[in-house]
């Protein structure tokens, strides 16, 4: 199959007619075979209705319910898990992704030899409580990734089906699909300016607490791909660093200590000092990062994916 189009919604039913005659309106002239997949994170609304019928209508369009609202990067996981085709297209089902910036993103894909194409709504037709999060949180993903995209969070993006197959997105996962790609090895990702749309139907899911929660992800993402098989290289440090100060305010102390006496001054009482109480408590920490980091090691070794590995190509083999 040459395409799936993956499409995660959540109480979306008005929309999804129009969204589908769309998809098949744009990818239907391109003579390539193609699967739509509608993927429902637990809706309330009759989607799942809408979808069962939209199926009846034409067998291109499959749907996959999820047993409650689990949110975005769960139901795109499960989209990737299923999609056929070689290229994977997601986009949101409010209206606001236009399926006529398809055949672009899939000529990007085959024929530029792009590993993953991102969205990027330039002109954006949303409130101001929406536009100005999110270009802070561009700004700082493209410091912290590395990866120079304008719009991290469109939800129009195209992959090669061997980039989906190799990645996991869960939690609030799905901004940082680019970000995954990159560590997974796939380094030819691109840009394209899209259409954006007003909403048509609905409301936004957007919210305070999923700019703060994909913040919090972001943090977790860079230290699962930096320490994720070697967490002793984070804890080990961090306890060495808390241990050897404690240390030598220890030594600081003791050497005060001793002056006083060799000099025959009066001098506070060691736990009198405020230093003591410091240093005692970098030790301690020190040492309990340092158990966490062998715990954490003990984990890691019993994990049944501790050896599993990408491997692009084999020859000879």
């Amino acid at each position: 199959m040459d395409i799936s189009v993956v499409i995660p919604l959540l109480n979306e039913r008005e929309s999804l007619p129009e969204l589908v005659a769309k998809l098949h309106e744009a990818i239907g002239g391109m003579g390539k075979s193609y699967e739509v997949l509608l993927i429902d994170d637990g809706s309330r609304d009759g989607s799942w209705e809408e979808i069962q019928r939209l199926h009846a209508a034409d067998g291109r369009v499959k749907g996959i319910k999820l047993g409650r609202n689990y949110g975005k990067s769960p139901a795109l996981n499960e989209g990737f898990l299923a999609a056929q085709g070689n290229v994977v297209i997601t986009m949101d089902a409010d209206l606001q992704d236009d399926p006529a910036e398809i055949p672009e993103l899939y000529r990007m894909i085959t024929e530029d030899g792009f590993d993953l194409v991102s969205g990027w709504k330039k002109k954006r037709h949303d409130p101001l409580s929406k536009t100005i999060p999110t270009k802070f949180f561009n700004a700082t993903m493209r410091w912290a990734s590395g990866v120079q995209l304008h719009d991290f969070n469109c939800g129009l993006k195209a992959y090669s089906s061997k980039v989906v197959k190799a990645i996991e997105v869960y939690g609030e996962m799905h901004r940082y699909i680019p970000f995954i790609a990159k560590k997974e090895g796939f380094h030819k990702i691109g840009e394209k300016e899209v259409l954006h749309h007003p909403r048509k139907y609905g409301v936004s899911k957007f919210g305070l607490d999923r700019f703060i929660n994909g913040y919090l992800s972001l943090l977790t993402i860079t230290f699962v791909f930096r320490f994720g098989k070697k967490p002793m290289h984070f804890f080990g440090a961090m306890g060495t660093l808390m241990f050897f100060l404690g240390f030598l305010a220890t030594l600081w102390l003791l050497g005060s200590k001793l002056y006083s006496v060799f000099q025959h001054v009066r001098a506070p009482l060691v736990t009198d000092q405020p230093v003591f109480y410091i240093a005692l408590t970098s030790m301690i920490i020190g040492a309990q990062l340092f158990l966490a980091g062998f715990v954490a090691e003990l984990v890691a070794r019993n994990s049944a994916e501790r050896n599993n590995y990408r491997v692009s190509e084999r020859l000879g083999l």
